[in-house]
């Protein structure tokens, strides 16, 4: 009976978030039916935070303004930069202004200064934050705009840009991108939740924006903003008409990247997924309850490794004398996910991930394992910028 009862808790422990994962990856997998995006009418302005994008930001400005509808507003942070970002984004054509504060450091203090800059002229209808290093799909600023315009933040479809040369490791890791920011974000939205905010690509209508806590070191200011703003009644529109995407980090810049977003995201679900639950219980807001859910599932690979190591240790349990039942639940759930993540791979994830690539999978969990064994040693707490291959 003791055997059985620990072996219960672990496979529920493990299927609890396989399970949330099997359900937004099903609800998601379907394509959307796309619609051209309206004219909005409204005052944009496009805030583009940069620290040392020399030779990124001019490309992006340039990309931008051939694409934006005529009259959108390009403003620039050129933020703690040693080098000659602010000249470059103004010889471009966008507006710069320049902040100096050692002692602040962070991707959220940018966004607040920029804020606080375009509060003191005309007020913008909408605000649309972009990475330097990014690139907006055609119509995208219209149609995160139109979103915005109805009241609520919206946030484009952040993925890397397919690249089937890249190491396997990279194309495994933009694949997973995929699996978290398209499907696993669609089938959130469809249940009636709010879609992520991904730091790039996303949309606020002023108000909301110049009310946001933006001044933060948080690797994950992002996640954090869109949770408070979930809790505040806004929940973020998933707008598919709308795409962002970047150039996938070289390899040997991926795993720290990887380590920042990870340790950002687990330290953040850690402190905020239980208390957001139940309080989203309490109140019956189903947003902060579908939120709490997505937060309570771990990045892909651990997801996996985890399940596979307690599925071995149900396993182990039943052959000494427990039940079998508990190891067959989490071996059918574990088997759902795998099935969904193939067919997701299937359905769109081949422009991203070679069958080669593919293979290696098992290798990318053993790769991302000091990312985790980090997370419980000495979690990432510092920003860093990530070394690309375009400077």
């Amino acid at each position: 009976m003791l055997l059985t009862i620990l072996a219960w808790l672990l496979a529920l422990a493990a299927a609890v978030p396989l399970a949330i994962f099997v359900l937004e990856v099903a609800v998601g997998l379907p394509n959307a039916r796309r619609r051209a995006a309206a004219g909005s009418g409204g005052r944009v302005v496009v805030l583009i935070p940069s620290h040392n994008e020399t030779l990124g930001v001019a490309p992006t400005i340039e990309a931008l303004k051939a694409m934006a509808p005529a009259g959108t507003h390009i403003l620039v942070v050129a933020d703690n930069c040693s080098d000659d970002t602010a000249a470059v984004a103004r010889a471009a054509g966008a507006e710069v202004i320049e902040r100096n504060d050692a002692t602040a450091r962070g991707k959220g203090y940018a966004l607040a200064f920029g804020r606080d800059h375009i509060a003191n002229g005309e007020a913008p209808d909408v605000v649309v934050v972009m990475d330097a290093d990014c690139r907006l799909a055609p119509g995208s600023v219209e149609a995160l705009t139109a979103a915005a315009m109805r009241g609520q933040p919206a946030q484009a479809i952040n993925l890397i840009a397919p690249d089937l040369t890249a190491m396997p490791m990279t194309q495994i890791g933009s694949f997973a991108m995929v699996v978290k920011n398209l499907y696993r974000s669609r089938g959130m939205t469809r249940m009636g939740g709010s879609a992520l905010l991904t730091g790039t690509g996303m949309a606020f209508p002023w108000k909301l924006f110049a009310a946001a806590d933006l001044g933060s070191a948080s690797l994950v200011e992002d996640l954090g903003l869109g949770i408070e703003l979930v809790k505040a009644g806004h929940a973020t529109l998933l707008v598919e008409e709308a795409g962002v995407s970047s150039a996938p980090p070289p390899p040997d810049a991926a795993l720290a990247q990887r380590t920042r977003w990870e340790h950002g995201f687990m330290h953040t679900a850690r402190n905020t997924a239980m208390p957001l639950l139940g309080s989203g219980l309490r109140r019956g807001a189903l947003k902060e309850v579908l939120l709490a859910c997505h937060l309570l599932v771990p990045p892909l690979a651990l997801l996996l490794m985890v399940a596979t190591l307690v599925l071995a240790i149900t396993l182990g349990l039943w052959a000494v004398g427990g039940s079998i039942i508990p190891a067959a639940m989490l071996a059918t759930i574990y088997a759902t996910a795998l099935l969904l993540v193939f067919i997701a791979w299937l359905h769109g994830g081949r422009r991203w991930l070679s069958g080669t690539a593919l293979l290696t999978a098992p290798l990318y969990i053993l790769w991302k394992l000091p990312i985790y064994l980090g997370f419980v040693r000495r979690r990432e707490t510092e920003w860093r910028r990530t070394e690309r291959t375009d400077g």
